[in-house]
C-alpha cells in the first residue's frame, strides 16, 4: 500500500478494523444526501408557500440562535475527541452535558430581558413574537453538539446519518404542512426546524445510549469531570471566544442587512446563501468530521502533511467546478427553480459564490488548529474574519445598496480564507505552491465550459437551455474525473474494500 492510501486509513477506536477516510465519509455523505436532496427538492415548494420576509425573520431568529448554541457547551464538546483513553473522554461528554444546562438556563433572563433593544436593533417587529422558543433551541442545539462528537470519536458515523436523515423529513414535512394548512409564516418555519433537530437529537441520543450506557455508568464520576474541566480549560477561555466571534461573523449579513434595509433583503440572502451553502456543506460538514478524528492520529504519526494535502485537494475537485458554474448562470437557475420573485436571490448567490469556494476548501480544514492546540491562532483568525466582515456590510449598508454591500463581504472573505488556507498548509508541513498547482489545474478544466456559458449568455440564450448545458457539463466533470483521476479511484476502491470487509466480519 503506498503512502497516501495508507496515511488516509485509521483504526475504530472501538473494535480495530480497518476504516479509510474515503469509507467514513462516504458512509456520512451517503447517509445526510437523501436529508440534503430532499430539503433541495423542497425549496421550489417552500419558495412558493412563504414570502422572502419569512424567510428573513426566519434567518434572524436562526442566527440568534446559533450564535448562542455554538458556545452552548463552552467548546468542551470539541475536547471530547482528543484523550487517549475513551473513560476519559466519556466524562468530557458529561462536562459538555452539563454546560449545557447551565448555558440554557443563562439564556432564559437574557432573552427576556433584552426582547425589545433585539427587536429594535434588527428591525423586525415579528421576531419578538419567536423570542421564547432561543432556550428550548439552545439546549437541543447544545445536546447534539456534545453527542456528534462522541459519536465522531466512536465512529459510528450512520448512527449520525440516520439522525439528519429523519430530522430533515420531519422538518421539511412540517414546514411543507404548514404551508398548505394556510399558517405560512416564520414561526411555521422556526417550529418545523426546531421539531426536525428536536428528533434528530433524540434519535442519536437514543443510539449512543443503548449503546454506550454501560462505559456511561462505570466511568463518569464527578473527580474526572473536575479534572477534565481544567484540563481543557483553553477551550472555554480562548475557543469559545474564537468559535463565538466566527458564528457572529457568519450571521453579520442578516443582522446588518436587516438593520441598514429589510428582513426582505434578508430572505433574498438566506435563499442564495442556504442553496449555495447546502450542496457544498453536507459533503464540507462530512469531510470535516472525519478529518478531525483523523488529524489527532496523523499528528502523532507524522503523516500529517500527506493527510492535508489529499483532502484539500478532494475539497478542491468536488467544489470548483460547479461554484464556477454557478457564479456565470446563478440568477437564471433560482428564476427558473424558485421563480421570478426570487432572481434577486440568484443574483446573491452568484456574487458569493467564489467565496464560498475558498470557505468550502478552508473550513473543513480548519479544526486543524484546534487538534495542534494553536487556538490562539484560531481566536485572532476569527477576529480579523469578524472585523472585515462588519466593515464590509456596514459600508454597503451606509451607501444603500445591498448588492454593494454583499461584494464588498464576498471580497473580504476570499482574502480572509485565502489567509486561512495557506496558515493550514504551513502549519501541516504542505507547501504553499503545491495548493495553488492543485486549484490551478482543476480551473483550467473549468475554461472550455466558461466559455460556452458565457457566450450562450451574451448571445441571449433562454434560461432553460443555460441550465440544461450547466448540468450537463457539471455530469461530464465528474465523469472524467472518476475515470482519470488516479488518486479518487483508489479512495473510491478502498472504500468498497472496507466496506466489505466490514460486512464479512459483523462491523457496524
Amino acid at each position: 500500500m503506498d503512502k497516501t492510501t495508507a496515511e488516509i486509513t485509521g483504526k475504530s477506536s472501538n473494535n480495530g478494523k480497518k476504516a479509510s477516510f474515503a469509507s467514513d465519509v462516504l458512509t456520512l455523505v451517503g447517509g445526510t444526501a437523501f436529508a440534503q436532496i430532499l430539503m433541495i427538492l423542497a425549496s421550489p415548494v417552500l419558495t412558493r408557500l412563504y414570502g422572502p420576509e419569512d424567510f428573513g425573520v426566519f434567518t434572524l431568529y436562526l442566527s440568534i440562535v446559533s450564535i448562542i448554541s455554538i458556545v452552548s457547551c463552552m467548546r468542551y464538546d470539541n475536547s471530547i475527541m482528543l484523550p487517549e483513553l475513551d473513560e476519559d473522554a466519556v466524562n468530557l461528554l458529561g462536562l459538555s452535558l452539563l454546560v449545557v444546562l447551565a448555558v440554557t438556563g443563562l439564556t432564559v433572563p437574557i432573552v427576556w430581558y433584552f426582547r425589545i433593544p433585539i427587536v429594535d436593533l434588527l428591525n423586525s417587529p415579528q421576531i419578538g413574537n419567536y423570542l421564547w422558543l432561543v432556550p428550548p433551541f439552545v439546549f437541543v442545539n447544545g445536546i447534539f453538539l456534545a453527542l456528534n462528537q462522541w459519536n465522531s470519536r466512536t465512529k459510528h458515523f450512520k448512527r449520525l446519518s440516520l439522525s439528519r436523515v429523519y430530522g430533515s423529513i420531519l422538518t421539511t414535512t412540517t414546514q411543507i404542512c404548514f404551508g398548505f394548512l394556510k399558517i405560512s409564516s416564520a414561526g411555521s418555519l422556526i417550529v418545523g426546524n426546531l421539531a426536525g433537530q428536536f428528533v434528530a437529537t433524540l434519535i442519536l441520543g437514543w443510539q449512543i445510549w443503548k449503546n454506550d450506557k454501560k462505559m456511561f455508568a462505570k466511568s463518569v464520576r464527578w473527580r474526572k469531570i473536575y479534572q477534565g474541566l481544567v484540563r481543557y480549560r483553553k477551550f472555554p477561555l480562548m475557543d469559545s471566544w474564537s468559535a463565538l466571534m466566527n458564528t457572529v461573523s457568519w450571521q453579520l449579513p442578516a443582522f446588518l442587512l436587516a438593520a441598514f434595509f429589510s428582513p426582505a433583503i434578508v430572505g433574498f440572502y438566506s435563499l442564495g446563501f442556504r442553496l449555495l451553502q447546502l450542496p457544498m456543506s453536507f459533503i464540507g460538514v462530512s469531510i470535516s468530521q472525519v478529518f478531525f478524528q483523523r488529524a489527532s492520529r496523523a499528528l502523532s504519526e507524522g503523516t500529517l502533511d500527506v493527510l492535508v494535502e489529499n483532502v484539500f485537494r478532494m475539497l478542491v475537485i468536488i467544489g470548483v467546478f460547479p461554484i464556477l458554474v454557478l457564479t456565470i448562470v446563478g440568477s437564471d437557475i433560482f428564476t427558473v427553480v424558485f421563480g421570478e420573485a426570487w432572481k434577486e436571490a440568484g443574483v446573491y448567490a452568484q456574487i458569493l459564490g467564489i467565496w464560498a469556494f475558498l470557505w468550502f476548501i478552508s473550513s473543513p480544514l480548519s479544526t486543524l488548529y484546534t487538534v495542534m492546540e494553536k487556538q490562539q491562532f484560531g481566536l485572532r483568525y476569527n477576529f480579523l474574519n469578524l472585523f472585515t466582515r462588519f466593515l464590509s456590510l456596514t459600508i454597503g449598508g451606509i451607501v444603500g445598496n445591498a448588492r454593494v454591500a454583499l461584494i464588498l463581504f464576498s471580497i473580504s472573505g476570499i482574502v480572509v480564507y485565502g489567509y486561512l488556507c495557506m496558515k493550514i498548509m504551513s502549519y501541516s508541513g504542505v507547501k504553499i505552491f503545491r495548493a495553488i498547482k492543485i486549484v490551478y489545474s482543476n480551473f483550467l478544466l473549468f475554461i472550455p465550459t466558461g466559455v460556452i456559458l458565457i457566450s450562450l449568455k451574451f448571445t441571449g440564450a433562454s434560461e432553460i437551455l443555460l441550465i440544461f448545458c450547466s448540468f450537463l457539463a457539471i455530469c461530464i466533470y465528474y465523469a472524467y474525473i472518476l475515470k482519470t483521476d488516479v488518486e479518487i479511484n483508489k479512495l473510491i476502491n478502498l472504500s468498497q474494500i472496507t466496506k466489505s470487509t466490514s460486512r464479512k466480519s459483523g462491523g457496524n
